[in-house]
């Protein structure tokens, strides 16, 4: 049963770290919560194509508040419980956290155009492989670089030294080791704490915190961890269909893929053969 949020509480719980909506998303919001009868269904479809909205209403949901026994990561399941009116108090608090610049939402639309394109492939690839949890691919998908905008925040350069990381990835050096050499912390540590304070599942968390450590998860064969292997798999297989070492990296080769490829594919059971198969079905559905 939805339980209605007033303003002040939803305040209150969202204090702390926030990663920018997208303008865009939030006119659309606005606009569907000045009709009549807003669509809750509509309303869920568009915060969980942004990384900021997704997080603030999955930090209140998994709060004291609603004293859930397990953290939830679906989108459209934190809407349920929230309710339309409390989904549009959270709207409207996001709408006046300030204006951005033009050249910080050019920026930022690197970030949000990937965060979409990989949660819908992380979706897609969870149900072609049988993962038993596709809403947790995409939430993943969806959040797994939210460090970038804290990052891009602190550090005004960053997506320079970002660039410069995904040029000089390898089996050797990792992305987020340019980031540590260069700026002390990088935007999987970054992230990891944004999901913390977000109340997301902890394993997602764990996830966002090693996807660019996913050399060293598959090296091990012990048998541990296989629900994090598994989501790790879709991640880095979304990364590379999205294009992500392109539009975020400005990248011509997706230097990382090529160091997990192997791994990566022998961990689900699927064939070079059978991955490109896959990524031109995807191409072709427009998921990304």
């Amino acid at each position: 049963m939805a339980q209605d949020l007033s303003a002040e509480q939803i305040q209150q719980v969202l204090q702390g770290i926030s990663v920018p909506p997208q303008p865009q998303i939030m006119v659309d919001l606005q606009m569907e919560q000045f009709l009549p009868n807003p669509d809750l269904k509509t309303i869920a479809r568009l915060i969980s194509q942004d990384p900021g909205l997704s997080g603030a209403l999955l930090k209140i949901v998994n709060s004291p508040f609603f004293g859930l026994a397990n953290r939830i990561a679906s989108i459209q399941q934190a809407v349920n419980l929230l309710g339309c009116n409390s989904v549009i108090n959270l709207i409207n608090a996001q709408s006046i956290k300030g204006e951005m610049s033009d050249e910080t939402i050019v920026t930022l639309n690197r970030f949000w155009d990937t965060a979409q394109d990989v949660a819908m492939t992380c979706l897609t690839l969870a149900k072609r492989i049988g993962y038993q949890a596709p809403d947790e691919a995409y939430t993943l998908g969806l959040f797994h670089n939210c460090g970038i905008p804290l990052m891009l925040k602190r550090f005004p350069d960053y997506m320079t030294v970002l660039e410069e990381a995904y040029f000089n990835a390898s089996s050797e050096r990792r992305v987020v080791d340019t980031e540590n050499r260069l700026l002390n912390t990088n935007h999987a540590v970054v992230g990891y704490f944004t999901a913390k304070s977000w109340n997301l599942p902890l394993h997602l968390c764990e996830a966002i915190a090693n996807h660019h450590n996913a050399l060293s998860f598959f090296e091990d064969d012990t048998g541990r961890d296989a629900q994090l292997k598994t989501l790790m798999a879709i991640l880095k297989m979304a990364e590379h269909i999205c294009g992500s070492y392109r539009v975020l990296g400005n990248q011509e080769e997706d230097h990382e893929w090529n160091s997990i490829q192997q791994q990566v594919l022998e961990y689900v059971g699927l064939t070079e053969y059978d991955f490109q198969t896959l990524k031109e079905s995807i191409h072709d559905l427009g998921a990304c």
